[in-house]
């Protein structure tokens, strides 16, 4: 009898222990992926569960401030401020560093930002880089809203995203939409690597922030689409990605310009009838069409016709590659850079100079 009592004893607990961990197992998911699940689906009254971006709006928008531009008459310089232009700009620190666009502020003579809280700054312009539009300015305040930021996953085609700004100065707005693409081109060189999304980017916009449905900063918003005289409205806009501007402000901090590497060269891409003249084993590369007689690339006698197949070390498939990684070089640091010269492969080192500011 004792030992009946023993093994049922022992089922019991053996079958509330299974029991146990069935639950777990099915409650663990679920609970780890709660609070993604709260972004998106709230429960609003009586209607159950419903589709809402709201918890990431909230986690941004403080941050994107309304930028004025305003012009003061040299003629008359006292009360004769007029605005001259607006837009939109990011809090990227607790310091009030703000990216924005450099065509918001480019003719200011004075720059106010204000907040969605209701405070109003006169802001400092602490550096600009018109290659990538991107401006870095800075206000002097207490308790700033930062915007959360991704720079470790890039956007992919088809990520909903949401962008916030002050289109027509009609006070913060959010629009939503997808990436409808990625990459448009290169990235520091000037050779943009524009997210293209639907998110309508209407005049205001520019600087303010695409975010994606966590509520962190993928892109700074800067243009729309345009056909001649017809404006925006074709669904088509573009955002300088996050990984790109949060480089370019770092740099402008530092040095209050962005400082680039310069070879000295034009080049192409490679096509087929290019190939079979110059005797190359594919169509990777770039063929360089001329070389600025004072650069770096003619102290290295590199010649018109020579094709780059690698730059220290790394492959390059094209013309937008190379530049990228000729601009992101320090200037006065030898790197070896291998061409193919009439059939032949040779390795030549060079001294990277710096990119002139006409030239940028």
């Amino acid at each position: 009898m004792a030992l009946k009592d023993t093994l049922l004893y022992l089922g019991k607990a053996i079958f509330f222990g299974l029991i146990m961990a069935a639950v777990f197992l099915v409650v663990t998911p679920f609970l780890a992926n709660k609070d993604m699940t709260s972004l998106f689906f709230q429960k609003r009254g009586d209607h159950g569960v419903e589709l809402s971006f709201s918890v990431a709006v909230r986690r941004a928008a403080p941050a994107v401030v309304n930028i004025y531009s305003l012009s003061i008459n040299r003629n008359q310089p006292l009360n004769s401020r007029s605005l001259q232009g607006l837009g939109s700009g990011v809090i990227m620190s607790a310091e009030g560093y703000i990216l924005t666009n450099y065509h918001v502020i480019k003719q200011a003579d004075e720059i106010v930002v204000a907040l969605q809280d209701g405070r109003k700054f006169t802001s400092e312009v602490v550096g600009s880089d018109p290659v990538t539009d991107l401006t870095v300015l800075k206000i002097e305040g207490d308790s700033l809203p930062i915007v959360p930021i991704n720079l470790e996953e890039p956007a992919q085609v088809g990520d909903v995203v949401l962008a916030i700004g002050n289109p027509y100065n009609l006070g913060q707005t959010i629009t939503q939409g997808i990436i409808s693409a990625t990459g448009r081109n290169g990235l520091s060189s000037g050779y943009m690597d524009f997210l293209q999304t639907d998110a309508a980017i209407n005049a205001g916009n520019s600087g303010g922030a695409l975010i994606d449905t966590r509520g962190q900063l993928i892109g700074i918003n800067t243009a729309a689409f345009q056909v001649g005289e017809e404006g925006g409205g074709h669904g088509i806009n573009f955002a300088i990605p996050i990984k790109l501007a949060h480089s370019i402000m770092g740099k402008l901090i530092k040095n209050g310009r962005v400082i680039r590497g310069a070879l000295g060269i034009s080049g192409e891409p490679i096509s087929p009838v290019m190939a079979q003249i110059l005797n190359l084993p594919d169509l990777t590369g770039v063929v360089i069409t001329g070389v600025d007689p004072n650069g770096p690339a003619s102290q290295a006698q590199l010649q018109p016709r020579d094709v780059i197949i690698k730059y220290a070390g790394e492959d390059i498939p094209g013309v937008e590659m190379l530049m990228d990684r000729i601009a992101e070089t320090p200037p006065g640091k030898q790197v070896s850079i291998t061409i193919i010269r009439k059939g032949r492969p040779y390795d030549v080192p060079v001294v990277i100079g710096e990119k002139s500011a006409n030239e940028q």
